[in-house]
């Protein structure tokens, strides 16, 4: 390892932010790289969980960034042809967090930016794309290349996405587990009249289903479509999805004439995905650049942040003190791949259900006898206490948070 060179982040989504906001302010230098020119991107993942709340929260954070506006989501729910239940009541969850935190992931990623660049190892580079590896003889990463400029670093982290270029240039693909669906994202605006406990909703119809997700002024709205189907569908225009609306979630379907055009539209494309392997001397990826979390249950930036506070854990205290092996890097690896693969599998598993039913022209909701559990109050605050937190949750580590100033 080179103690004179920084670790360098790419990727400046939420768990390149956070990781390299934790290594600064144990006294890490830190470069966080990000390609693009600034944060802002349509329909990234708003989703602030109680977890990521409760971990600002530590870091002395959450009470700045609240005051930033935001939607409180305090349930899920499910409406089928078979009746409405709730499969999540995050209310009912003991922490002052108890709800999710919808917010624009650019307000997000702004105020992480301004809160690291308080501290004095780190840096943000906007605008900095990595075109390469800097690789010594043995094959050690030591750094990145931006275009024409060599960057050294004592250790590289991909955090750069699902379509990771530190992963690409790493060797170290990522295999598909399965996904089925692509989603058609668009927002519409809010009415007083709006169903008051509309929070976090999925409408189940036939060969579809749509995910309502509040905001302060406005509906983020996404229309699921099969995978590689989007030639077709834009072709058929947008009358489909209005007509949905319309059947299935008709208080929106006052606004449904506003999508007139499919420029209107984003679309996501549905991924999940899993590296083998997640580390080499000197490279390490979390994130989506190593394990891609579809939008279903939308903790995408959750599994990120975890992946943070994993790898925060592991090497802080061996950057410090000179000592980071490959073996530390590993036991990121080692720490979160249980948890990736419990909520890839559930992901799969829906995604599967999805197919069969369109398959067969019917509507693909939950199976119906998940009304009757999730009528027991116990199972929603289960459920609700599973998707705040995800599986094997990851704790920042008391003697790294002694350290944080």
């Amino acid at each position: 390892m080179n103690p004179a060179a920084p670790v360098v982040i790419a990727g400046g989504g939420p768990g390149g932010m956070i990781l390299g906001y934790l290594l600064a302010r144990a006294g890490v230098p830190v470069t966080v790289l990000e390609s693009r020119g600034d944060f802002d991107r349509d329909f990234r993942g708003d989703s602030l969980h109680p977890y990521t709340l409760e971990l600002l929260d530590r870091l002395g954070l959450a009470a700045a960034l609240l005051e930033l506006d935001h939607f409180k989501a305090r349930a899920f729910r499910f409406h089928t042809p078979a009746g409405v239940w709730s499969t999540a009541d995050y209310h009912r969850l003991p922490t002052p967090f108890n709800y999710v935190a919808l917010m624009p992931q650019v307000r997000f990623l702004d105020f992480l930016a301004a809160q690291a660049a308080t501290l004095p190892g780190f840096t943000l580079r906007m605008g900095a794309k990595v075109t390469g590896l800097l690789e010594a003889a043995d094959g050690t990463v030591t750094g990145v290349r931006c275009r024409d400029e060599e960057i050294p670093a004592c250790l590289v982290i991909g955090a750069d996405g699902r379509f990771s270029t530190v992963r690409r240039l790493a060797g170290m693909p990522a295999l598909p587990l399965g996904a089925t669906t692509d989603i058609l994202w668009f927002r519409l605006p809010r009415s007083p009249l709006d169903p008051p406990d509309a929070d976090l909703d999925l409408y189940f119809g036939r060969d579809s289903y749509v995910g309502v997700l509040g905001g302060i002024s406005d509906w983020q709205v996404g229309y699921s479509i099969e995978k590689g189907a989007y030639a077709e569908v834009r072709e058929r225009g947008p009358e489909p999805i209005r007509a949905f609306l319309g059947e299935h979630v008709p208080w929106l379907a006052d606004r449904a004439h506003l999508l007139t055009d499919f420029s209107q539209t984003t679309l996501l494309s549905v991924d999940i995905s899993r590296a083998e392997r997640w580390h080499r001397p000197g490279l390490l990826l979390i994130g989506d650049a190593t394990h891609v979390i579809s939008p279903v249950g939308g903790n995408g930036i959750l599994m990120a942040i975890q992946d943070a506070v994993a790898t925060a854990n592991r090497i802080t205290l061996p950057l410090l003190d000179g000592t980071l092996s490959t073996e530390d890097l590993g036991a990121v690896r080692q720490d979160r791949i249980d948890a990736i693969e419990q909520v890839q599998a559930q992901q799969v598993r829906v995604e599967r259900r999805a197919a069969r039913a369109r398959a067969r022209g019917k509507a693909a909701a939950p199976p119906g006898f998940l009304r009757w559990l999730f009528a027991i109050p116990a199972l929603r605050l289960r459920s609700a206490r599973a998707n705040a937190y995800g599986p094997a949750a990851p704790r920042l580590d008391a003697s790294l948070l002694n350290r944080l100033s």
